[in-house]
Parts: C-alpha cells; structure tokens; sequence
C-alpha cells in the first residue's frame, strides 16, 4: 500500500497514473481540493480512496494512520502493510506571501509526515524545488553540504529550503528522499491558473491569434526569450518517483529532477509551433516590474547524482528531448477533447 500526499495536483496524479500503469492500486490519495477543478485529475485513476489532508495530518501527529485507514476503508484496506508515501502536497505558488501559512503547511507538515515515516520504517520520497536554489549565484549541486549557501528568493522557496536544512541537520537524509524539481511542465497542470506552464498557455494563444507573446530580457547576455531553464516532462517525473518508491527504495539523500539540459523560452515556444504545425511567430512583451528583480535567467539541474543513485540500484532515468515532451503534451492532450491523464 502506498501513500500519495498532494495526489491531485500535477506531479502527484501524474504519480497515480505511472503506478497504475504498473499494476498498483492500493493507494491513498490525500489532498484538499476546494473550488478548482483539479479533482478532475483523479477521476481516470484507481486507488482505495481520498482522504482530506488536515484529516491526514491529525491521524499522523497520533500515530494513528492506520486506525484512519481502517476507519475509512475497512479492516481489509490494512492487510497490505504500509510501503512508501509520496509526500507532494504543498502549496507551491512562487507568489505567495503568507508566510506563516507556508511554513505550517510547507515545512512542519513535512516534518511530520517524515517523522512518522521515519518511526514506521516506511520509504518516504519529499518534493522540494529549484527555487530553493534562488538566482543561482551558488549554482544548482544537490551538493547536501552546501545547503547554507543557497538564497532563495521568495517564500516558496525558502519552505521547501527549511525541510531539506532539517533533513540534513537531523540526519533524515540517511532515510528519505528529498527531490528538486526544476520547470516541470505536462498534462494535468490544468487547475494551476497562472502558475500553469508556457506550454498550456501558449496553445490558445496561438489557435486564436497564431503568435505567442514572451517576456523581453533585461541583461545584455540574454537575447529576447534566450533566458533559460531546464525543462522536465512531468512523465519522466513520475516514472523516477515511481522508481524510488519501488526499485530505488535504497536512494536516499537529495537530488536535483531535470532534464539536465537549459533550453531557451523561444526553444521551447518553436516545439510548440512545431507540434501545431504553425509557423513561429514570437512577441517580446515587458515583463512586470514585479518579477524584474527576481527572475531567474538560467536554471539547468546536475543530474550526476540522481543517475549514478538509481543506477546502483538498477534504475536509470533517460529524459524525453524537450521537443518530444512537447509535441505529446500538445498533440496527445492539449488538442484532445479530454487533455487529463
């Protein structure tokens, strides 16, 4: 049995469908869905059932997690022991100012959630992000050690930046995974609004007017839409995922989730032209005085680490090129009538 935390968002429901591909249903969803429609991502996917995340979090403090089980599935649902929890629910706007809110919802629940895990013996896998890396001055090794050097530049960031400083000072990383997510884009981002990735944006903009607008540079070493960063198709994440809950249950530490290669936004925007079959046809805009100060130029993820962990273990991760990612993306859901996973 395994435990999927933030299971409707992208990444996790991207997760449920990898494991039912391989067979693996007998998984509890947590998550609080509220107003948005991201319970549509679930709707195609087998598991035990949903439980609301405050709920979950309460059953845990008690160490009472199988008692919730049982209480909401039937004694049967705890036969199968409990094997791993995908811990991947977090409120993950970059533009979020409540501080205090992302550091109970982001940081101590995390904790928690590990802690409990830890007691039980349970495989645990953690979603931290790039931001934690900030502008990238100190650049982006998962070096463990060199966590104090990192600045990140909003309150996202820093929360995720708080449980991996935990995890290290603590000694958790001996027993869990910790994974940095650089720009994750695919199906199933749908419910995200603005935090919704240029991809999804892009294909109304260019059905309705053929052009796609981008944001202009504001350093001289960066041409219009040559600002770069490292993009990762949400498949290939959930197929690792998928790995460190199964096969890699032996990879602990914290790992950069990339591609491996920087691309350009117009790298990027050309993929879409390409997977419409429309000619480019690009719109350098102002970028919001907002942003300006804090805009990451260039994010690429070492991937040494994570590849040489899952390879001893007898995994391997082979990234889909950002122009294959993209014309499945558009052409396999984008353009569908039913774009969910």
């Amino acid at each position: 049995m395994f435990i999927i935390t933030g299971a409707a968002g992208m990444i996790g429901s991207a997760l449920l469908w990898e494991l039912n591909n391989r067979g693996i249903d007998e998984i509890i969803v947590v998550d609080q869905l509220g107003t948005s429609d991201q319970w549509k991502n679930l709707v195609k996917r087998q598991f035990l059932g949903f439980v609301d995340k405050d709920v979950f979090l309460e059953h845990v403090n008690r160490n009472a997690v199988e008692d919730l089980i049982i209480g909401e599935f039937g004694r049967g649902a705890v036969r199968a022991r409990l094997e791993g929890i995908a811990h991947l629910g977090a409120c993950s706007s970059t533009t979020e100012r409540d501080a205090d809110y992302l550091i109970r919802n982001n940081l101590n629940y995390s904790k928690a959630l590990a802690t409990y895990a830890m007691k039980k013996g349970v495989r645990f896998v953690n979603a931290s992000s790039a931001a934690t890396y900030g502008d990238g001055e100190a650049g982006f090794d998962d070096d463990r050690d060199r966590l104090d050097e990192l600045r990140p530049l909003n309150m996202y960031g820093y929360s995720k930046h708080l449980f991996d400083v935990w995890a290290q000072r603590t000694g958790a990383f001996a027993h869990l995974a910790s994974i940095k997510f650089f720009n994750v884009f695919g199906p199933n981002e749908y419910h995200k609004e603005d935090m919704r990735s240029l991809v999804n944006k892009a294909v109304p903009q260019i059905l309705e007017g053929g052009r796609l607008k981008l944001f202009r540079s504001y350093r001289e070493d960066f041409p219009d839409g040559g600002q770069k960063r490292d993009f990762v198709y949400v498949k290939d994440c959930a197929r690792v995922l998928a790995d460190l809950l199964l096969e890699a249950r032996g990879v602990n530490g914290l790992f950069n989730l990339g591609s491996g290669q920087a691309r350009s936004w117009n790298d990027l925007a050309a993929a879409v032209f390409a997977a419409m079959d429309r000619p480019v046809a690009i719109d350098y805009i102002e970028m919001p005085e907002i942003l300006r100060g804090k805009y990451q130029y260039f994010t690429e993820a070492p991937m040494d680490r994570l590849r040489s962990a899952l390879e001893r273990c007898g995994s391997s991760f082979q990234p889909t090129s950002l122009e294959d990612a993209v014309s499945d993306y558009v052409r396999s859901h984008l353009l569908q009538d039913d774009p969910y996973l």
